[in-house]
C-alpha cells in the first residue's frame, strides 16, 4: 500500500475494483459534482476523469466512496493507527495488555514528521489559473478546492514540525474580487490555524501557509480528524500512512513533499476579501463573509498528477465516510477523553454539528430512588467544551444503565430519551454563545444557542403512535403527521418578519398540558409536514438545522421558575424557515438534462447515474 501520490491510489483501487475511468470530456463547471453526487447516492466506486474541460490535469472524485472503499485504502494501518491513538490516550494499557500494543513503539517511529530538501511536488510549476476550476452548485461564488490540505506553521516556533497545523479549510479559487495571485481562505470557529493567526497578527508579519492537495489518502483524513491532546496531524498522518510524512523546508511553510499540488504564499494579516457563497455540509450555501486572503508565491505540482475533489451538500455526501471512519477510530476511546461518557455520535444527517447524541452514566447518589440526570449534567458540561464538540447546538444525554443503546439507531435513541425526560425539568439552555460558523439558524454570524436534553431513569410515557381523533390546530396550523414514536409535525404558514415569533406562542397557547396532542412529547412546527414525515433523514435534517434553540423552542403550559425554563406538556420547537436563513442546496436543471443524457448512452459509469 503506502500510497504517496494520487497516481498511487488511483492504481490501488482500480486493482480493487473500485474504480471507474471516464475518458470523454467532462465540465468541471457543475457537470462534474452532479455526477459525483449520484454515483456516492447509488453506492458506486472512485471515478476518474481524464479529460476535463479547460484543464490539463486528470480529476477524481469518490475516493472515500463507502466506509468499505476507505477500510480498503487503509488496510495496513487502520488498526495499528487505533491501537496508537489507545496507547496515547491510557498508556497504563501497556502493560494490561502487551500482545496488543507490542506494535505500538514501530508505529510510534514512522509517525514523526521529518524535513526534506525537495519533494515529487516540486516536479513542475504552473498558475492558479491553471487549476481545475470546480463549480458543485449553481450559486456558489466561484471554483473551490473541495478536499485541500491547509498547513500553517507556528509564528513564535517556524521550524518546529510537531507545532504545524493542518486542516481542512475551504479555499476558494475564483470569483468575487480575487486576483489571479490571490485565493480565498476561509476557516470556521475552532480551528487550530486561528491560533497561527492570531499570533502573526500579534506580530504584525504576515502567516506563511501552504496549501496542499492530494498525495496520500493519510494526509486527507488527518485534516479533518479530532485528535487528543498531543496528538499532531501529521504525526497521525504518518502513522495512517506507514511512514514518516517529508516536509519541504524553505522561505514559506513546509510543503507536504508528496502532494499531488501546492498552493504557497502567505495570509496579510489586515486584507480580508468576500469569500462565498458556497453549498455546504449543512444543505445549504454559506454566505459571503469577509475572510482571510492567501497572497500566492508559486503553484507546484507533480509531473504525473492528479487533482482528487469531492462535493459537499446535504448529507449523506462523500465527506459522511469521514465521520464514520472518525467514529470507528474514536468510539472506543471516548470514556477516556470525557470521564462517565460512554459514547458520542454526531448525526450526520443532521448536518453533523447541530445534533450531538451521547450516552453518559449516572453514579451520584445511587441509593436515591428517583433518578433524575445529575451526573449527565456535568457530563454534558464536558462534551460541549471539548474540541470540536463544542459546536453541538442541540445535545441530546441520556443515562444507560443497562448498556441496551446503540447511539447508531438513532430512532431508538430518540425514543429512549423522550420516553424518560422531563420537560419541565431536563431542557437546559445556553444561550448567546457560538456555534458552527455554517450554520445560519441563530441570530448573527456565529451567533446563536444550545440545548441538553438529560433523560434518566424509568419510562415516564409511552410514545403514540397515531394522531388523536379530535385534534384540533388552530388557525394557519395543518397536516399534523407523525413522524416516528412520540414526534409530531405540525405545517404551518411561511415564517414571516412581523409575526413569524409570535406563531409559536399562539400554537403553545392553544393547547394544555392535558389535551391529547400534549401526549406527544416533542412537536415541531415545519413548512411542509409530508416532507418532514416521509423519512427519518428529511425530519432530522429539517428540525435541527433550521432552529437556534433559544428563540425556537417553547412547549404547552411552559414557565420559567428560578430562571429555568420547563413545559408540563409538549416541548416545540419551531423548525420553519426563517427569512435570514441562508438558501437550500438546489441543482442546475441544465446540468440535470446533461448528465442524465450521459446515462441513457450507457457504459460503466451510467448504472450509478
Amino acid at each position: 500500500m503506502k500510497h504517496r501520490s494520487t497516481r498511487d491510489t488511483v492504481h490501488d483501487l482500480r486493482d480493487g475494483g473500485y474504480l471507474i475511468e471516464v475518458s470523454d470530456p467532462v465540465d468541471p463547471h457543475l457537470e462534474m459534482a452532479e455526477i459525483q453526487r449520484r454515483v456516492y447516492a447509488g453506492g458506486g466506486p472512485a471515478v476518474l476523469f481524464t479529460n476535463p474541460i479547460g484543464t490539463s490535469f486528470p480529476m477524481v472524485s469518490n475516493l472515500f466512496g463507502s466506509i468499505e472503499q476507505a477500510r480498503y485504502l487503509f488496510r495496513e494501518t487502520l488498526e495499528s493507527v487505533r491501537r496508537l491513538i489507545e496507547v496515547k490516550l491510557d498508556p497504563s494499557a501497556v502493560p494490561k495488555r502487551p500482545l496488543r500494543y507490542a506494535g505500538v513503539p514501530l508505529t510510534a517511529l514512522r509517525m514523526l514528521p521529518k524535513f526534506t530538501r525537495r519533494g515529487a511536488v516540486c516536479g513542475g510549476r504552473c498558475q492558479v489559473t491553471d487549476l481545475p476550476m470546480l463549480t458543485s452548485w449553481p450559486d456558489d461564488g466561484g471554483a473551490f478546492v473541495t478536499l485541500p490540505q491547509v498547513l500553517s506553521s507556528d509564528p513564535d516556533d517556524p521550524q518546529n514540525l510537531m507545532k504545524v497545523n493542518l486542516g481542512m479549510y475551504r479555499v476558494q479559487l475564483s470569483g468575487n474580487e480575487y486576483a489571479s495571485d490571490e485565493t480565498g481562505l476561509h476557516y470556521q470557529i475552532h480551528r487550530g490555524i486561528g491560533v497561527h493567526h492570531k499570533r502573526a497578527l500579534a506580530r504584525s508579519q504576515p502567516l506563511d501557509v501552504t496549501i496542499t492537495v492530494g498525495g496520500s489518502p493519510a494526509m486527507t483524513l488527518a485534516a479533518v480528524m479530532p485528535l487528543p491532546e498531543g496528538l499532531t496531524e501529521l504525526t497521525f498522518a504518518g502513522a495512517l500512512a506507514g511512514r514518516r510524512i517529508g516536509m519541504v523546508r524553505g522561505d514559506h511553510a513546509p510543503v507536504y513533499g508528496d502532494a499531488d499540488f501546492a498552493i504557497v504564499g502567505s495570509v496579510d494579516p489586515n486584507v480580508t476579501k468576500p469569500e462565498g457563497p458556497f453549498g455546504d455540509h449543512l444543505g445549504y450555501y454559506s454566505l459571503r463573509h469577509p475572510f482571510p486572503v492567501l497572497k500566492v508565491r508559486h503553484v507546484w505540482h507533480r509531473k504525473d498528477a492528479i487533482w482528487p475533489f469531492t462535493v459537499v451538500g446535504r448529507p449523506p455526501q462523500e465527506d459522511t465516510t469521514f465521520g464514520q471512519l472518525i467514529h470507528e477510530l474514536t468510539d472506543p476511546i471516548i470514556p477516556t477523553v470525557i470521564h462517565g461518557v460512554k459514547a458520542v455520535h454526531a448525526v450526520d444527517a443532521a448536518g453533523v454539528h447541530p445534533l450531538l447524541l451521547a450516552i453518559g452514566s449516572e453514579r451520584y447518589m445511587p441509593y436515591l430512588e428517583e433518578k433524575a440526570p445529575q451526573e449527565l449534567l456535568t457530563q454534558a458540561n464536558a462534551i460541549l467544551g471539548n474540541g470540536q464538540l463544542s459546536l453541538a447546538k442541540y445535545l441530546m444525554i441520556a443515562d444507560d444503565p443497562d448498556d441496551r443503546l446503540d447511539l447508531h439507531n438513532i430512532e431508538e435513541f430518540l425514543c429512549y430519551v423522550l420516553s424518560r425526560f422531563d420537560p419541565s425539568r431536563d431542557l437546559h439552555f445556553q444561550t448567546q454563545t457560538t456555534i458552527d460558523t455554517l450554520d445560519y439558524s441563530g441570530e448573527g454570524f456565529n451567533r446563536g444557542s444550545k440545548v441538553v436534553i438529560a433523560a434518566a431513569g424509568p419510562v415516564r410515557r409511552e410514545l403514540p403512535t397515531e394522531l388523536p381523533g379530535e385534534l384540533e390546530l388552530p388557525e394557519g396550523f395543518k397536516s399534523p403527521r407523525v413522524v416516528m414514536p412520540g414526534v409530531l409535525a405540525v405545517e404551518a404558514n411561511a415564517y414571516r418578519h412581523d409575526d413569524g415569533r409570535s406563531d409559536l406562542g399562539r400554537f403553545c397557547e392553544a393547547f394544555s398540558a392535558a389535551d391529547s396532542i400534549a401526549k406527544f412529547p416533542l412537536i415541531t412546527i415545519v413548512d411542509d409536514s409530508d416532507f418532514a414525515s416521509r423519512n427519518l433523514s428529511n425530519w432530522l435534517w429539517n428540525t435541527f438545522t433550521r432552529s437556534n434553540p433559544a428563540t425556537d423552542i417553547s412547549g404547552i403550559e411552559s414557565d420559567t421558575v428560578a430562571k429555568h425554563w420547563g413545559c408540563r406538556g409538549s416541548v416545540v420547537i419551531d423548525a420553519r424557515f426563517k427569512p435570514w436563513q441562508a438558501p437550500g442546496l438546489i441543482e442546475d436543471t441544465e446540468t440535470i438534462k446533461k448528465v442524465d443524457a450521459r446515462a441513457a448512452r450507457g457504459g460503466a459509469l451510467a448504472k450509478y447515474l
